[in-house]
């Protein structure tokens, strides 16, 4: 029987711009290789954690069911920086046109389903991370603030509920006998849960982030297919902040 392979969007995203940040807006190169790094799942001659296997060892391959690919719309909203008081449309950053372009590439190839849900209506400004620990540390006061030092804060709606939906349609149906999910946190565990008991082997790909280890009790198996980023030098940024 085949396999299935689960995206979680916005979570790709976020570690493929820690793989490539020369890349982080690239949507034709992100595109491919979450077709790539999908597929390099079906074959059992790089089983090892992390190997990406031969190409030529099609003779190992599984079958693909399909790839899910599970984000949301970008933002597309104008709204006022509290700081400068300027306009800004969200349509037209390029964290929006970078998502648009993703969506209308993996829309055009082979097996991919995309499977979008929706952002919340309630977004809000918020300060960035970094200036709030320099704020309570007092190194920064709060007119010192720059309209670089707030973003948009929005949640997605929906994207979960499908990616349960999915695994226990694919389950419950018997359409596959494996499925791989890339994704990072525990949201995942009562679907893998249900997957199991119904018999289905269930292989997370965290793209090489460490997961906790209860999470291990949970699956059948993790590997990771991409390239593992390169260590992080300390106190440097390499991944860059979402616009929108």
């Amino acid at each position: 029987m085949p396999t299935a392979v689960l995206v979680d969007g916005a979570y790709f995203i976020k570690r493929f711009r820690r793989i490539e940040p020369q890349n982080a807006y690239n949507a034709e190169r992100a595109a491919d290789l979450i077709h790539r790094w999908a597929t390099a799942h079906l074959s059992k001659a790089g089983s090892r954690v992390g190997v990406n296997p031969p190409e030529k060892a099609n003779n190992h391959r599984k079958e693909l069911y399909r790839i899910f690919f599970y984000d949301c719309p970008p933002l597309d909203i104008k709204h006022h920086n509290p700081i400068s008081k300027r306009a800004i449309d969200f349509s037209k950053s390029k964290e929006a046109l970078f998502r648009k372009e993703l969506h209308s590439r993996l829309r055009s190839k082979r097996k991919v389903a995309l499977r979008l849900g929706h952002l919340s209506k309630d977004v809000k400004w918020t300060i960035k991370p970094e200036k709030i620990s320099m704020l309570l540390k007092g190194e920064i006061q709060i007119g010192e603030l720059t309209e670089n030092d707030v973003t948009m804060e929005t949640r997605q709606k929906g994207v979960d509920m499908r990616i349960g939906v999915d695994v226990a349609s694919l389950s419950f149906k018997k359409q596959v006998d494996q499925i791989v999910l890339i994704a990072g946190d525990a949201d995942f565990v009562p679907a893998a849960k249900m997957a199991r008991r119904e018999g289905i082997d269930f292989i997370l790909d965290p793209m090489w982030q460490n997961i906790p280890d209860g999470l291990m009790e949970h699956i059948d198996g993790l590997r990771s297919t991409c390239p593992k980023p390169a260590q992080r030098p300390r106190g440097d940024i390499v991944e860059p902040k979402d616009e929108a």
